[in-house]
């Protein structure tokens, strides 16, 4: 009797656990779930600064896309760069940083740093991979552009505040690996207690008394006294346990026995069986909350330390605006619109094109440059100033592939192009990795035959005479004309010019090189040369004769006290790898008239 009643409390003490277990579980996934999203904001009173960063930490603080929310008064934008341009752009003007966010999660940790009251828009910057323009409130879904670490800058036209009413939403963790063990474990103890209600026991000899000897003799001792002194017990078919151990007389021993007769407790079976349930649901449940490994750790893991400078959108949209601005310098003959965006030889050469132009109608224009037909571009992983990147093109009034060599001279400057330089007819392009390159010091040759400066100074020698020492060691093509045609220009014009001694010069500009590594561990060498013609009457009363193209930037066209006509030649040299016993090949040339005076 007294048996029953334990059986039935515990069995209502087990289904009553259970249901409790199941709507612990339940409400993990309703009503108890997590809520999918935190929201954080900037707290008031923060420190005024014209830019304001936010940290690149905080866009894998979780797993998903962080929303961000801006309100300010009047336009602003929000742009998005590698977190080492960020810095750069803002070097020493004052700011605030968007670091992290409380443990609480409901406030972002803001930190002020001192400097210049102001900067420069950072609108237009061709460091920013992509930027967003509002005016009042701007809702941002902060998604990478590519693989790697991106932080953001927001401000205003640099000299007003930056917006301080920020807030960022970020995805919450939903998960919740204890709601179906509990949901489980909580089914299992409901019907443990529900077995108990309807499961009985069979009835038999209860231990210790007469009856359970058909004899009515005395049971046999074992040779092991039992610790309770009673008799062995049967297991629960009425045989002994299989595996219980046995003295030499084949009787259980005595914790065998007490332990047999344990078994025979409901309570013991349950609790076996919820023991059970609860490791197995235990396991499943640290299964479920090992972390997978985050995409973005694992990016960062194997992102190479220098990252190209430049992504692809990115060098498309620069591209386009260069060849917008040379278009519109094209059109107008006006040097003025070329320079926000050219430099260097390229706007030195096309300055004195348009001059020339401008008095001699027949005189040819500099090939356009076209964004269009990007066959490849060539960007560096060297994230220090000057950068410099290159792309070569088809487009409309490209004969022949053109590289273009554009160079950022510093993080606040745009990419500007300095060197346009027709492919040598017949000549193939080397190749090099689009995913990013080393380019190397004009002086160095680690791996190479020659250095860059080497290179290209060994090609002025081989243009300045057919007998140079440099004959065999840099050449071209069977169809490439460059050297060839430059020889014989100059022995032509030694050759015709009966009243003038002439001498011609070809040498390198040591500033102007640049040097991209090759897929095969070679270089690709770009740079400009100074090509000077000098020319002086032979005898008293002699009179030299310059072309139409020269005169007009002369201011004559005769002289008797001699001439100095100045061309930039921009020029693109191949260096094999050290160990090679191929020589230089010439891959692009060309040249541009941009200086001629009388002595």
């Amino acid at each position: 009797m007294i048996g029953n009643i334990l059986r039935f409390k515990t069995a209502v003490a087990l289904v009553l656990l259970g249901l409790l277990t199941l709507l612990a579980g339940i409400g993990q996934k309703t009503f108890w779930a997590p809520a999918e999203s935190v929201t954080a904001t900037v707290p008031a009173g923060a420190t005024a600064a014209p830019l304001t960063v936010f940290d690149e930490k905080l866009r894998t603080l979780h797993e998903g896309t962080v929303t961000i929310n801006v309100k300010g008064e009047g336009s602003f934008m929000l742009a998005a760069g590698r977190p080492d341009d960020v810095d750069a752009w803002v070097g020493t003007t004052a700011h605030n940083t968007v670091s992290g966010v409380s443990e609480d999660g409901k406030a972002l940790q803001l930190t002020h740093a001192d400097g210049e009251p102001a900067a420069p828009s950072p609108a237009g910057s061709d460091l920013w991979v992509s930027t967003e323009n509002a005016s009042g409130e701007l809702k941002y879904n902060w998604t990478p552009p590519a693989d790697g670490d991106w932080a953001l800058l927001l401000a205003t036209d640099g000299t007003k505040p930056a917006p301080s009413a920020i807030t960022m939403t970020f995805p919450n963790d939903t998960s919740t690996p204890w709601a179906i063990p509990f949901m489980v474990l909580g089914g299992l103890l409901v019907l443990a207690g529900a077995a108990l209600l309807v499961l009985k026991p069979k009835s038999g000899p209860r231990a210790g008394t007469g009856s359970g000897s058909p004899t009515g003799a005395t049971p046999t001792v074992p040779a092991v006294a039992p610790a309770a002194g009673g008799p062995k017990a049967p297991d629960a078919t009425g045989g002994t346990p299989k595996g219980a151990p046995k003295n030499d007389s084949g009787k259980l021993t005595a914790k065998a026995a007490t332990a047999a007769r344990r078994l025979r407790r409901p309570g013991v079976v349950v609790a076996m069986l919820a023991a059970t349930a609860v490791a197995g649901t235990g396991a499943a449940a640290q299964a479920s909350q090992t972390p997978a490994p985050s995409p973005s750790t694992s990016a960062a893991a194997g992102q190479s330390p220098d990252s190209p400078v430049l992504v692809d959108a990115q060098f498309r949209r620069i591209l386009e605006q260069v060849a917008s601005a040379v278009d519109a310098g094209d059109a107008a003959k006006d040097a003025s619109k070329l320079e926000p965006r050219v430099a260097g030889p390229e706007l030195e050469v096309r300055t004195q094109n348009y001059k020339i132009r401008s008095q001699v109608g027949s005189y040819e224009a500099r090939m356009p440059v076209r964004a269009t037909k990007l066959l490849t571009t060539v960007v560096t992983d060297k994230r220090s100033w000057p950068r410099t990147v290159m792309a070569v093109t088809q487009g409309e009034g490209n004969v022949v592939p053109q590289l273009l060599t554009l160079t950022q001279a510093s993080p606040r400057e745009n990419y500007k192009l300095v060197l346009t330089t027709p492919l040598q007819p017949g000549t193939t392009f080397p190749g090099i990795a689009r995913g990013g390159t080393e380019t190397l010091a004009p002086s160095d040759k680690s791996g190479l035959l020659n250095s860059g400066e080497e290179a290209l100074g060994a090609l002025g020698d081989r243009l300045n005479s057919a007998d140079s020492a440099y004959k065999d060691k840099v050449a071209e093509g069977e169809s490439s004309p460059y050297i060839a045609d430059t020889l014989a220009y100059q022995t032509d014009v030694v050759n015709s010019g009966v009243n003038g001694t002439f001498s011609f010069t070809h040498k390198i500009v040591p500033e102007s090189v640049t040097v991209f590594r090759t897929a095969d561990g070679g270089a690709l060498a770009l740079g400009r040369l100074d090509f000077a013609f000098d020319g002086t009457p032979k005898a008293a009363g002699d009179k030299l004769t310059i072309g139409d193209d020269a005169a007009a930037l002369a201011g004559g066209k005769e002289t008797s006290t001699g001439m100095v006509l100045n061309f930039a030649e921009s020029v693109a040299v191949y260096i094999p790898p050290a160990g090679s016993q191929d020589p230089m090949k010439l891959v692009a040339a060309t040249r541009g008239l941009v200086g001629a005076n009388f002595k």
